[in-house]
């Protein structure tokens, strides 16, 4: 019998904890979070303040998965302390939890820059359930937002908030909105978009100074000069790993918790999963921080296995982003602006349809895509990178609007069939 705990209590969680429960039915498991909810959907909070779903919609398990698995919950309580030779976690109620085999899934926590004003009452950021819930609380007399970052997030919650009403200007330090995800043709067709909408952009700017009362912004100032009077203001600049539990131990870190193929740290019995970590990308060929949903569920899995006894090695995975704003769906998956030479680039466009493709190989291998408007094969696509699958001999026909696993030579579809 051992004494598992986890500190966090999103998809890494869950991943875990499913993994550890298929082979150790008996064995304690805790589970702590400094949130108040079970397991919900981060991706959902926007749905969510958009009011098209509820809160039952939010939820990643059955009300009951934690008592189903036998799960010990310290909910609304924040590990502040890990001594990691007498393997003791303290809580901010001083409270001391024992483990055995110890899981950090803490995720990320919002980015907020030291501009003027950050402490207003209206200044909100836009990562967690209670985040949405705060925006709803203040929405009635909104009538004009400002969000400060045009990366997922911040495209998120524009949509939420344009779809309720409020006029909304987006505030991006870059030359184009999603940029680590984008290249400059797919941002611009994403972004001609959402002004379509009615959503407004400035690029090339940043805030410096946000101006208001200690209930009510009034308005931002930003670099260029520029004032604008706005009633609410998100910060959605972006995340960074939640690494505070880790911080005066002996526990290596650099941008994330770093850690090994079996998503240990270098601390015996000490594991990381999901956006806290800086673990192994398969086509970079290094450690990489990389806070994807799936990912995190992975590797959650690859560590609850491992923490239960049962060798599992993680083989690394790469950037996958999938979006739809306004029904313009949108996935880049891989390398898709290398920055190095020897990549070949394929691309089409057909404006008419606003579908937009784009293919980087490298030695007739698939290195990544980005595709906008018709993501029908982007599962294909994925699984061609996956598998590292020269495509030299039907790269051509990859951008056919007839594409598929008919297209592909005889022996690899024999091949794919075999493994089936």
């Amino acid at each position: 019998m051992k004494n598992f705990l986890i500190i966090g209590n999103s998809v890494a969680c869950l991943g875990a904890i499913e993994s550890i429960r298929s082979t150790d039915k008996d064995s304690s498991i805790t589970v702590v979070s400094d949130e108040t909810y079970p397991a919900y959907s981060r991706p959902a909070i926007a749905h969510y303040l958009a009011g098209e779903i509820d809160e039952g919609s939010m939820l990643c398990r059955d009300e009951d998965f934690y008592k189903k698995m036998n799960i010990e919950t310290i909910f609304g309580k924040k590990a502040v302390r890990l001594d990691t030779k007498n393997k003791i976690v303290t809580l901010n109620n001083r409270e001391k939890v024992h483990y055995d085999r110890l899981l950090i899934a803490t995720g990320g926590t919002p980015f907020i820059p030291p501009f003027k004003g950050t402490g207003k009452a209206h200044i909100l950021t836009f990562t967690a359930w209670d985040d949405a819930k705060k925006i709803r609380e203040r929405l009635d007399g909104v009538k004009k937002a400002v969000i400060i970052g045009g990366g997922l997030i911040g495209l998120c919650v524009a949509e939420a908030l344009e779809r309720l009403g409020v006029e909304v200007i987006i505030v991006e330090l870059a030359d184009r909105i999603l940029s680590p995800a984008l290249d400059e043709k797919a941002s611009g067709i994403l972004a001609e978009g959402l002004k379509e909408e009615g959503i407004k952009i400035l690029t090339q700017d940043t805030v410096l100074e946000i101006t208001g009362s200690k209930t009510k912004v009034s308005s931002v100032t930003l670099k260029s000069g520029k004032k604008i009077l706005c009633d609410m203001v998100i910060v959605a600049i972006g995340v960074r790993p939640n690494m505070e539990i880790a911080q005066g131990t002996d526990i290596k870190v650099d941008r994330g918790i770093l850690v090994d193929d079996t998503m240990q740290t270098n601390i015996k019995d000490i594991y990381a999963a999901g956006d806290v970590t800086q673990s192994y990308d398969s086509l970079y060929g290094t450690s990489r921080v990389t806070p994807i949903w799936p990912r995190a569920y992975i590797q959650g899995g690859i560590a609850g296995l491992n923490m239960a006894g049962h060798a599992q090695k993680y083989p690394g995975g790469f950037d996958m982003n999938s979006l739809v704003f306004y029904d313009m769906p949108i996935m880049s998956v891989g390398i898709h602006t290398p920055r190095e030479e020897g990549f070949e680039i394929l691309t089409k466009w057909e404006p008419e349809e606003k579908v937009y493709q784009k293919l980087v190989l490298k030695d007739g291998v698939l290195k990544g895509f980005i595709i906008v408007g018709n993501i029908e094969n982007a599962g294909i696509l994925t699984g061609l990178i996956k598998e590292k699958i020269s495509v030299e001999n039907f790269k051509e026909r990859i951008l056919e609007e007839d594409f598929g696993f008919t297209s592909f030579p005889k022996e690899l579809r024999d091949k794919k069939l075999r493994e089936e």
